[in-house]
């Protein structure tokens, strides 16, 4: 067991979430409780999954956990683009957004292989 605080890749997907809020906040009221609602829940998704994994005791859980952070990544990717192609974010946005998404998967991608050792 440990402290999430401690984990660079929580630290970045808690910095990631922030911004998405920012970002959200510009999107139309109608996709307030659909487009808006559904990257808000998988953005928060992925630092809650590292920080209750950690709070678990066997790193068989932590993996687990590890690999639900790296699906919501997945899903948050998939919204980013799709936010993108209806024109919610310019491509200034989205590249930055999406090169930030891409370094958490990888990270968590290196510390699931870590942590299964």
């Amino acid at each position: 067991m440990q402290n999430y605080k401690d984990l660079l890749v929580w630290a970045k997907a808690h910095e990631l979430t922030l911004k998405l809020y920012k970002t959200l906040a510009t999107y139309p009221k109608e996709e307030t409780y659909s487009l808006v609602s559904q990257l808000k829940r998988a953005s928060i998704s992925i630092a809650t999954n590292i920080a209750e994994g950690t709070g678990r005791f066997s790193q068989k859980d932590l993996a687990h956990f590890l690999q639900m952070a790296l699906g919501s990544c997945h899903e948050v990717e998939y919204l980013l683009l799709l936010s993108k192609d209806l024109d919610f974010i310019n491509k200034d946005i989205y590249s930055t957004l999406e090169k930030e998404i891409n370094e958490i998967k990888a990270m968590l991608i290196s510390l699931i292989k870590k942590v299964r050792l």
